[in-house]
C-alpha cells in the first residue's frame, strides 16, 4: 500500500488547514494521511502542531509531525490518551498558525543569515524564538551590531521569496548552491527544491525544503543575540525577533 502523503506546504506555506483522507494508523499510533498541510521535522525546523477534527466535533491534537521511513511519508503524532481515528475516515487539518508563522519568518531568516555571512554552514536550529546557524569560520571578524545591520537591510529591502524546482543533475553541476558543509539534498526524487530570495535570485538561492515567508518584509525586527565560538573553526550565531537590547 502506498503511505506517501500529498505535500501541501511544499508549494504553499500560507495553507492552514484542509480535508484529509486517513491513510493508515502505525505501530505507533502515528496518523498517516493521503495529504498534509503540516510541516514534518527536517532540516533544522521543528515539525507542526495542531488538531485534527474527525466528522463528529472530536478533536485530536496533534504534537508533533515527523517524516516516516522517506520525506515522503508523513506522520502526525498525537498527544498521550488521543481517541485515534479509522483507517478511510476524512479529517479536518488545522496547524498552530502562530507558531508556524514565527517558524516561517525565523526560517527565511536564517537564510538572509547566511548571505550575510557567505561561509559554510556547519549546524543549524530553526526555533520559536532563539534560532542558530553554525558556520566554518575560524576568525569571527563580525560584531552582533554590523551583522544585525545588514540583515536588516535585506529585511527592510522586502525582496520576493519564491521556490524553484531544478533537476539533481543542475545542482550536481552547480554545487556552490548548497551552503551546507556536511549535508547534501537527499538524491532519488529527481529535483530539488531551491529558496530564492530577491529578483531572479539575486540575493540568494539555496536548496532548502523548509517553510518560509513570501517577502523577507515579513520577518520582521531580528538581531543577532550572540556570537558564540565553538571550537576552534566554529562560530555560532544566535537570531532573536525584537531589537537590539540596549548595551
Amino acid at each position: 500500500m502506498d503511505l506517501s502523503t500529498e505535500i501541501l506546504f511544499r508549494d504553499d506555506a500560507y495553507l492552514r488547514d484542509g480535508a484529509a483522507r486517513v491513510l493508515a494508523i502505525n505501530d505507533r499510533g502515528g496518523i498517516l494521511l493521503d495529504r498534509t498541510v503540516f510541516y514534518a521535522t527536517s532540516g533544522g525546523q521543528p515539525g507542526d502542531t495542531g488538531r485534527l477534527t474527525r466528522t463528529d466535533g472530536t478533536a485530536i491534537e496533534i504534537a508533533a509531525t515527523v517524516t516516516g521511513e522517506t520525506k515522503e511519508q508523513i506522520i502526525h503524532v498525537p498527544a498521550a490518551g488521543q481517541a485515534l481515528p479509522e483507517p478511510g475516515e476524512t479529517l479536518q487539518m488545522a496547524i498552530d498558525w502562530e507558531r508556524r508563522f514565527r517558524l516561517m519568518r525565523m526560517h527565511t531568516a536564517c537564510h538572509l543569515l547566511s548571505v550575510v555571512c557567505p561561509y559554510p554552514i556547519t549546524g543549524a536550529s530553526v526555533s520559536e524564538d532563539d534560532s542558530r546557524v553554525d558556520f566554518d569560520l575560524p576568525d569571527a571578524g563580525f560584531t552582533k551590531e554590523a551583522v544585525t545591520e545588514k540583515l536588516m537591510e535585506l529585511v527592510q529591502g522586502d525582496h520576493a521569496v519564491f521556490n524553484r524546482w531544478i533537476t539533481e543533475e543542475d545542482l550536481t553541476a552547480n554545487p556552490g548552491l548548497v551552503k551546507s558543509k556536511n549535508v547534501r539534498p537527499p538524491k532519488g526524487a529527481g529535483r530539488v527544491r531551491l529558496v530564492c530570495i530577491g529578483e531572479d535570485a539575486a540575493v540568494d538561492s539555496q536548496p532548502c525544503g523548509g517553510t518560509h515567508v513570501a517577502r523577507t518584509g515579513e520577518v520582521g525586527e531580528i538581531h543577532i543575540g550572540k556570537i558564540e565560538k565553538k571550537g576552534r573553526e566554529n562560530r555560532r550565531f544566535r537570531i532573536r525577533f525584537g531589537p537590539m537590547p540596549a548595551a
